[in-house]
């Protein structure tokens, strides 16, 4: 998949497009129904098929309330190229952009640049000033300029509606097995391992603390698996702040199952698959290290089940 930065790195589309447009936070199924359709309408019609995405997210520069994202960018570019969608345009979402009128983005960001003959949203995409423009915009441009529109509705699963909006919202209340459901696939952040307290080393349990940019950390530990070099190991993680040791600052850590490599400045990927606990501050080291003990036969007893 190509990855292209900004409007004016854009190449010459000599063949037309089919263009998806959306945020694609976390590219959870409602999207995934998108980005199919992209990949085979494109492929019916002949057409090269583009992810168009923002970043910033437009909600952090026009929105009211700060919006952690579910996923890095690097992240959301990898989801998609999953679907093996052929390019992906990334636009700086800024004031100006935010103050384009709706004719303006449809006319000079997708049809111009990218010889666009479909665009595919989702239902409730908007875009334009003041999110002017909405799917009877979107038709009636294309009535006007000669283009196709495929409006997605969303998904609902057990009357559920997916939503990038409540998946933020389970994730920041440690509910992952709701989020993993909606997303399709387990939550997952990534980072490099650093060089923690050596606290878990010292009780017997080493685990590889983990620095990274993910801007959503649910509480508590975790079953997981960790990913090592595209190799995945069964783990244990814990997000939170070490309160039997008064540390300040959240902090990651994950210790693997049967695994004693050094992996100091690698990079690191953490699944989240069920939670078991809230952290809490135990009355001593000892009491603590009873209780990974009793966590990890929790994670061992869930890995034989599954």
């Amino acid at each position: 998949m190509k990855i292209i930065k900004g409007l004016e790195n854009t190449p010459e589309f000599r063949t037309k497009t089919a263009v998806a447009i959306g945020n694609f936070d976390g590219v959870h199924l409602g999207h995934k129904k998108i980005l199919e359709t992209l990949v085979s309408e494109a492929t019916k019609n002949d057409l090269t098929s583009l992810v168009m995405t923002f970043s910033p997210h437009p909600k952090k520069v026009v929105g009211k309330e700060p919006i952690p994202m579910i996923q890095s960018l690097e992240q959301r570019l990898e989801s998609i190229r999953q679907f093996n969608v052929r390019a992906a345009l990334i636009l700086h979402f800024d004031r100006q952009l935010a103050n384009r009128t709706a004719q303006y983005f449809i006319r000079h960001l997708v049809l111009e640049p990218l010889n666009a003959a479909e665009i595919i949203v989702g239902e409730n995409f908007c875009f334009g000033k003041n999110r002017q423009g909405c799917n009877r915009t979107l038709h009636r441009l294309a009535q006007a300029n000669g283009f196709r529109v495929h409006i997605i509705p969303p998904v609902t699963i057990a009357e559920t509606r997916v939503s990038s909006s409540l998946i933020r919202e389970f994730l920041q209340k440690g509910q992952i097995e709701k989020a993993n459901h909606l997303l399709g696939r387990p939550y997952e952040i990534e980072g490099t391992v650093i060089q923690g307290q050596s606290r878990g080393k010292n009780l017997g349990f080493p685990t590889a603390n983990i620095q990274t940019a993910n801007e959503i950390m649910p509480g508590g530990v975790f079953v997981s698996n960790t990913v090592i070099n595209s190799q995945a190991f069964m783990s244990l993680t814990n997000i939170g702040q070490c309160p039997t040791f008064d540390q300040k600052g959240n902090q990651v850590e994950t210790y693997l199952m049967n695994f004693s490599s050094d992996i100091y400045g690698q990079p690191i990927k953490v699944q989240f698959l069920k939670k078991i606990r809230d952290e809490k501050k135990f009355s001593s080291p000892l009491e603590l290290t009873r209780q990974i003990q009793k966590d990890l036969a929790f994670a061992e007893k869930y890995f034989e089940i599954r």
